[in-house]
């Protein structure tokens, strides 16, 4: 038997693996951080064979009140991601497996390494609508890759897409890949109206070191990414400072930070509600958007998400918050589940990037009888 991590993504620390019926393992925390909950490992070695996993520092995990209710994602080939039966109880989570196959990956959510990453900008990059282009670089020496679909920014609307501000996010980055898939597509008419009346931004990653290393929610200097918009600087949080200086050149008119949630079991948005400066038209179009995702998801849902901030308490610190208020536009936080959609269970698969990759589609789709009033 053999437990490896030292791969793109990866996050395990052995405590006991002599008996397969009982190993224990521990998350590492975040680099110069206390967060963690992702984890990421290979299981080899143990075909046809019981093996009882136990995470024994489960209760100290930065959310540990996602824990109930949550199935651990497995795959043998890194694309088809199954649950497994879990349990969460005296502060350890515990789940059980009998490989099929000589090695078997286990993780949090289906991992998005910077691998894939690296092969999503490069097929992009191919596409005539598509141009590519780094913003400068992380701690870690990383690109900030920065892709901009369209016919050309003359007269369009400025819509900026960002995913992965907390790298163990991972849903995030496969609901890129179905935007992509969505705008980049010639035979897509609602990809055509779109591009006729927008010019997109996309940051697919917004936190390379941190996806590299394994983390949950921070960068490479431990900085959680989405509490520094009002001030980051280039010696610490230098992603943001890089997206924001080119959002301050570009202007803003529409935007989405694409999150997932540990507890929630729902996909839902969250809105700016609190900003000093909250317009009515800035609400109407929250509204009008939300109520159009619904109708077009059966995924997607208002009944269940964060509280709504009160009037003037929002913290400017926060992406949405900082953008809504900066460029009084429409700007929100997608959440998706890291365990299944209660709505809409999958015994099976649970919340999945396929399913990530739909819900992009659907976002897509809902943003576009807005451009004009934009």
């Amino acid at each position: 038997m053999h437990i490896s991590q030292a791969f793109d993504g990866g996050n395990i620390d052995i405590v006991a693996a002599d008996d397969p019926s009982d190993i224990r393992l521990a998350i590492r925390k975040d680099h110069r951080s206390d967060f963690y909950q992702w984890f990421s490992f290979r299981l080899s070695g143990v075909t046809d064979t019981p093996c009882r996993i136990s995470i024994v520092n489960a209760d100290g995990a930065a959310y540990a009140d996602g824990w109930p209710g949550y199935r651990t994602c497995a795959s043998y080939d890194r694309e088809t991601w199954f649950r497994l039966p879990t349990v969460y109880e005296n502060g350890i989570l515990r789940f059980e497996v009998e490989p099929e196959q000589d090695s078997l990956y286990i993780a949090y959510f289906a991992p998005y390494s910077m691998e894939r990453h690296a092969d999503l900008i490069a097929e992009v990059a191919g596409s005539p609508l598509a141009v590519t282009r780094v913003l400068g670089h992380t701690l870690d020496g990383q690109d900030m890759d920065l892709v901009e679909v369209g016919h050309g920014r003359d007269g369009r609307k400025a819509v900026w897409l960002i995913a992965r501000q907390h790298p163990g996010e991972t849903m995030a980055e496969w609901w890129m890949e179905g935007a992509f898939d969505t705008l980049l597509d010639p035979d897509n008419p609602i990809a055509r109206a779109l591009l006729e009346k927008a010019h997109f931004y996309i940051v697919p990653n917004m936190n390379p070191d941190g996806s590299r290393r394994g983390h949950l929610r921070t960068n490479a200097a431990g900085v959680n990414l989405n509490r520094v918009w009002n001030a980051p600087d280039m010696d610490t949080s230098p992603e943001v400072s890089l997206v924001r200086a080119a959002m301050l050149e570009t202007g803003v008119d529409f935007h989405l930070d694409v999150h997932g949630d540990e507890a929630l079991p729902y996909c839902f948005i969250a809105g700016f509600e609190g900003i000093p400066s909250l317009k009515p038209g800035q609400t109407a179009l929250f509204e009008r958007y939300v109520s159009d995702l619904c109708g077009r998801s059966p995924d997607f849902q208002r009944t269940h998400g964060y509280p709504v901030d009160a009037a003037g308490s929002s913290d400017l610190k926060k992406c949405t918050d900082y953008v809504a208020e900066t460029f009084g536009c429409l700007a929100m936080t997608l959440e998706m589940p890291f365990k299944d959609n209660a709505d809409l269970p999958d015994d099976t698969f649970g919340w999945s990037p396929e399913r990530s990759r739909h819900l992009a589609r659907a976002c897509l789709e809902s943003l576009l009888p807005l451009l004009d009033d934009l």
